[in-house]
């Protein structure tokens, strides 16, 4: 590939740092994954060649360029992002490709379309309620365990229609275990191991796997039994192709897996920056807190809300900018016929876009590391340039759900407790999500929520 200068009209490509013999740019990025990438295109421009190991990767931060990528019509493959991610995920829509990935998506995305989440609206608003109840005045919290419990609950309700339990339990400490492992890898020289190579990690993430297929599997077959199509799973296990063939319980298990990270993990990450954010934030918090008490009036959160909130809304906008637990869009692979800004992409280049670098950028978002979610709806925030969910064909399939379980579980909460968050903002460790790197506490002080009004 020819490498040619900088500017971001052309979208030349730069050549990023040499790095060293057989493992590239691994110490650097496995060091501290967001900051190189931030320094990578601070210091060599928009679109820059480097390695790691023996990948070859083109990183690109102007947003025009990302959404050239995104938004393209070929069939670009979706690059693995270790062995251990692909033990999890399986063959899902995020990683498969070509007609199969067109097939998984014709049947995963009507489970998740809106008109099918603001059903599940009622069911997230029961399940902070009933988290709330076990919140005292004065308490001291975890607020990633508590987020994490929350959503946790959610997930198990609006995906199989049951309730917590020793399963749903089991189930959820292998998905961490998992997760984290996952992130252990991406950072260190296990990502760039062959599958045969066993580790004391791998054994450690084939156990939790294990879990997984074991009680995954049993709560799939439940919802079979029943035969009920009111919950994720069972609208999974209802769906059909063109041909009238369902998915296969292998296949299902693979969404299922896919739908419980996405709508969890990052749901309860972008929860816990968000109060870390507000915290130091008084005048937003106090924004966000009068904006609760005049719309809801005391009553419960409803999926019409999500429009109602037009403050609370910004404020999510803007912690899924700051800090999108989603750090790295998953990165696609060139095929013949690639070109970024009308320059031809080596075939197998795997093509990298990260929100984390994009929308801190001050050409794109004006003073760029401050929280101010009233940018939202001004020219001080490019649209084009925010991509937390990412963009285009392989966008995220739950991100409305994500969207509206983000506003209501905020608004939820802000009803009833201030959440005081001691001590500065955390670095992020990024992993699957890029959550804090050090446990975020917080002491709650109960609010008295205005009485509802007739009429609201």
């Amino acid at each position: 590939m020819p490498l040619v200068g900088r500017g971001v009209g052309a979208s030349p490509f730069v050549a990023g740092p040499r790095g060293w013999p057989l493992v590239g740019c691994l110490p650097a990025f496995g060091r501290d994954p967001l900051g190189f990438l931030a320094r990578l295109h601070r210091d060599h421009g928009d679109a820059v060649v480097w390695r790691l190991g023996p990948l070859r990767i083109l990183s690109l931060a102007d947003p025009e360029r990302i959404a050239e990528v995104l938004g393209s019509p070929l069939d670009h493959g979706v690059l693995d992002i270790g062995w251990m991610f692909r033990q999890l995920v399986g063959d899902s829509v995020i990683r498969s490709e070509g007609a199969a990935w067109r097939r998984r998506r014709a049947l995963v995305q009507p489970a998740v379309r809106p008109n099918r989440v603001r059903g599940f609206a009622p069911a997230m608003a029961e399940c902070a309620a009933e988290h709330l109840d076990g919140w005292t005045d004065g308490q001291r919290v975890d607020v990633l365990r508590e987020m994490t419990l929350l959503t946790q609950r959610i997930a198990v309700r609006t995906l199989f229609g049951a309730e917590p339990g020793a399963r749903a339990a089991a189930l959820a400490g292998a998905m961490a275990e998992a997760a984290h492992e996952i992130g252990v890898e991406l950072r260190g020289p296990g990502v760039l191991l062959p599958g045969w190579v066993p580790t004391p990690a791998r054994r450690r993430i084939r156990r939790a796997v294990g879990v997984i297929d074991t009680e995954l599997g049993e709560l799939v077959r439940e919802r079979a039994r029943e035969g009920s199509a009111d919950d994720l799973v069972g609208r999974l296990l209802a769906a059909r192709d063109t041909e009238g063939r369902a998915l296969t319980p292998r296949e299902v298990r693979d969404e299922a897996v896919t739908l419980w990270a996405g709508g969890h993990e990052t749901t309860a990450t972008a929860l816990t920056w968000a109060w870390c954010l507000l915290a130091r934030s008084p005048d937003a918090r106090d924004a966000l807190h009068r904006e609760v008490d005049e719309v809801l009036g005391g009553r419960a959160p409803e999926h019409a809300d999500h429009d109602r909130l037009p403050w609370t809304r910004r404020v999510v906008e803007e912690t899924l900018r700051l800090h999108p637990p989603v750090w790295l869009v998953p990165p696609r692979v060139a095929v013949p016929g690639t070109t970024v800004g009308g320059r031809a992409v080596p075939v197998g280049t795997a093509i990298w876009c990260s929100p984390w670098v994009t929308q801190r950028d001050a050409r794109w978002f004006p003073d760029p590391l401050a929280f101010r979610p009233e940018r939202w709806g001004t020219p001080d925030a490019d649209a084009r340039a925010h991509f937390p969910f990412g963009a285009g064909r392989r966008a995220c399939l739950g991100a409305r759900f994500a969207q509206v379980e983000l506003v209501l579980l905020l608004a939820a909460v802000a009803q009833h407790f201030h959440l005081d968050v001691r001590g500065g903002i955390p670095p992020p460790l990024p992993g699957l999500v890029a959550h804090p790197a050090s446990p975020v506490t917080a002491f709650l002080r109960r609010r008295d929520p205005a009485p509802h009004r007739p009429g609201t």
